[in-house]
């Protein structure tokens, strides 16, 4: 899974980035879920970032080096689409490591799935992660958890093991993972490879599957994904997770170290936020999860978010996201764009599609600029005036549709305009179709009359086309 540092996804009214939609603002008395508490024993935030630092140091190592000697986009990976290192490059980073090349690739791959560098095209870029590292222990958390969400890759399995049972076990390890959590202390392998074998013969059993037509002849040494020995593949599952730092396994036994404990426990608690969501929303359409995440807080949404995001394709998901961004709820808009950054390098080629979209266009920029390594609170540089101008009526639609008249009238602060007499010239010409309603709300909330005049005054130039 790929994300980004957490962030408020409520609107907010000052600058710099004062265009994101208002989840927060519709209903400020709703009662809300307490935050959750990790189990007891559970280390500080503060203690388990230091342990995740000290596991990728190698890999921010190398991702510095890369960012410093070599800079975003010229010879820093190989033309390939997959931003791995060429020879030449591995090479010179050894020697100004000090490491070996087959270290320098290992520690690259790493950074890679920990999100510390981001794959463009054919080239890799410093991640904002990576900016964030030194001082941010949640950027660097989520960098954990990414690296431990893709424990199969950082350790491939063995070329001899059968494809479609290594799909059935990574299948089934999550509910392996969630029994050591529980069990928090070591349990024997025996007990760990029972459960396995339950939790894969239920997979295959629900899936059921039935081949339609002919079926080419099987290899003289193949033999069926049921008849494979899991044993091997559960020890390789637990060698890859020791590999990221998740559990201990040796002696027969296995036990989840705290960071590991730690991040099973977040993601069971974010599969309870979903399963407790009033509307189920991470099984309905991206515009009524959507719709129903405006209601929650910022780190439930983005609970939901990856609930929703988990269970269906990757592609499809961000073209329903999109799909609803272009409706004509300005609030389900920017919504939309926070769940794609929920979503990552992933969405980044259909968002650049959507760039050149006029009601898009403004969150596509902000979107990218970010995934490109700007700092969020720079981001909004990247606009002109008049997409900035665009942006700030799109998201006082929002507010006028789901918030309160004085969050409209403390919006009035997040404008680039100096003054409101260049706010409202520059709004009647950005064209934006809800700008008549906008002005109209504005007006009648605003408790200062030459204000609401001048306000009221535009609107109906807009409306009239008058000047």
């Amino acid at each position: 899974m790929t994300s980004r540092i957490p962030r408020d996804s409520r609107l907010r009214l000052v600058r710099p980035r004062p265009l994101a939609a208002a989840p927060g603002a519709v209903n400020q008395r709703r009662p809300r879920r307490p935050a959750p508490r990790p189990p007891e024993g559970t280390p500080a935030r503060s203690e388990l970032a230091g342990t995740a630092r000290s596991l990728l140091a190698g890999a921010v190592r190398v991702a510095l080096w890369a960012d410093t000697a070599l800079r975003p986009g010229r010879t820093n990976a190989n033309p390939d689409g997959k931003g791995t290192l060429s020879d030449e490059t591995a090479e010179r980073a050894a020697r100004a490591l000090g490491l070996t090349v087959t270290q320098v690739r290992a520690d690259w791959d790493t950074a890679r799935l920990a999100g510390l560098v981001e794959v463009h095209g054919d080239s890799a870029r410093p991640s904002w992660r990576l900016r964030a590292w030194d001082r941010d222990d949640s950027a660097v958390l989520r960098g954990w958890v990414a690296l431990f969400d893709a424990w199969s890759l950082a350790h491939p399995e063995p070329a001899h093991l059968d494809h479609a049972a290594v799909a059935d076990v990574v299948s089934a390890l999550p509910q392996v993972l969630s029994f050591l959590q529980l069990s928090a202390g070591p349990v024997p392998v025996e007990q760990l490879l029972d459960l396995l074998e339950q939790r894969v013969t239920e997979l295959r059993t629900e899936r059921c599957e039935i081949p339609y037509g002919p079926q080419p002849e099987p290899l003289p040494d193949a033999r069926p994904a049921e008849d494979t020995p899991l044993a091997p593949l559960l020890d390789w599952a637990l060698t890859a997770l020791a590999s990221v730092g998740a559990l201990t396994y040796g002696a027969a036994q296995a036990t989840l170290t705290p960071l590991g404990s730690w991040a099973v426990w977040v993601k069971l608690e974010q599969i309870c936020v979903a399963a407790q969501s009033p509307a189920g929303n991470f099984e309905r359409s991206a515009e009524d999860m959507l719709r129903g995440c405006a209601q929650l807080r910022p780190n439930a949404a983005r609970d939901e978010y990856r609930a929703w995001l988990a269970a269906r394709p990757v592609g499809s998901a961000v073209t329903e996201l999109l799909a609803a961004a272009r409706g004509d709820d300005a609030l389900l808009r920017g919504l939309a764009f926070e769940a794609l950054r929920v979503v990552g390098a992933p969405a980044e080629p259909d968002v650049r599609a959507v760039a050149d979209e006029p009601a898009l266009r403004p969150y596509a920029l902000l979107w990218l600029a970010e995934h490109d390594g700007v700092d969020p609170e720079d981001a909004h540089e990247v606009l002109t005036r008049e997409e900035a101008t665009w942006l700030w009526v799109d998201t006082a639609a929002a507010v006028a549709d789901h918030g309160e008249a004085p969050m409209l009238v403390r919006h009035l602060e997040s404008a680039v305009q100096p003054t409101v007499p260049a706010l409202l010239d520059e709004v009647r010409s950005v064209g934006h179709p809800r700008t008549v309603q906008v002005l109209v709300a504005l007006a009648a909330a605003h408790p200062d009359p030459a204000l609401a005049k001048a306000v009221r005054r535009a609107a109906f130039q807009v409306h009239t086309g008058g000047s």
